[in-house]
């Protein structure tokens, strides 16, 4: 995944706020760790998956999705799945301003007395900086996957599951909102990968960069669904996470 770190002066006046997170909606990936791990000031979680027409989730790659929250927040009250379909993008290739643009006239939940909301967008297109990646995560709540590169990619003879890319993407995209890796919650132990931005060094890890491109694809053809490894889980359990 490609970590894109958004200025918030930049959006003030487009995006709708969060009274109750810091920076609302607009702050950089990994700013409201805290918040979705523990349980001081959010006791439950709210998540938005706006889908285009033809890419609506499967049911086992959420089902999974929510198992890895749970085995990793503090939500005591629960985590809870809202979808909607929106109107498609006619598989146009989007950017970054292009998915912020959809996030702020699409999104309708945001954290609350209620509890913490974050919001995933599946498009109908590629990403425009490379057909390669199936997702990023672009804001302090928000992540979008690539639905057309991922269903290209899975599902059919020769190729991995849908189950398991679209498990691996979410998962690997929400470790970023998480603060993974040094990026909001502190490294226990130095495993930084450098050169591949905030990722984890660990090849077998959920958060290793392959798991946000069609790198990943060979790995989960023959293997299961990566998880965060132990430096990652001791990483989550220091700033408030299981």
């Amino acid at each position: 995944m490609l970590i894109v770190l958004l200025i918030a002066a930049f959006l003030l006046t487009s995006c709708k706020k969060d009274s109750q997170v810091n920076n609302g909606t607009n702050a950089a990936t990994g700013a409201s760790a805290n918040n979705f791990l523990s349980a001081d000031t959010y006791k439950s979680l709210n998540v938005e998956i706006q889908y285009m027409p033809g890419y609506k989730p499967d049911d086992a790659s959420l089902n999974n999705f929510k198992s890895f929250l749970k085995a990793r927040l503090n939500k005591p009250d629960g985590i809870n799945f809202i979808q909607r379909e929106i109107s498609p993008q006619s598989g146009k290739a989007l950017s970054v301003n292009d998915i912020i643009l959809i996030e702020n006239n699409s999104r309708s939940l945001f954290s609350s007395a209620n509890g913490m909301a974050a919001y995933i967008l599946i498009t109908d297109g590629e990403y425009a900086a490379g057909n390669r990646v199936l997702g990023i995560a672009y804001r302090n709540t928000s992540v979008a996957l690539f639905g057309k590169t991922i269903h290209e990619n899975s599902g059919n003879i020769g190729q991995t599951s849908r189950e398991k890319l679209e498990t691996t993407v979410l998962d690997h995209e929400f470790g970023h909102l998480f603060g993974l890796v040094d990026n909001g919650s502190p490294m226990q132990q130095n495993h930084l990968d450098a050169a591949h931005g905030k990722h984890c060094n660990n090849p077998d890890c959920l958060m290793y960069y392959a798991s946000e491109t069609t790198d990943i694809l060979g790995i989960l053809l023959t293997g299961n669904i990566p998880q965060p490894d132990a430096n990652c889980i001791a990483d989550l359990r220091a700033n408030g996470g299981k």
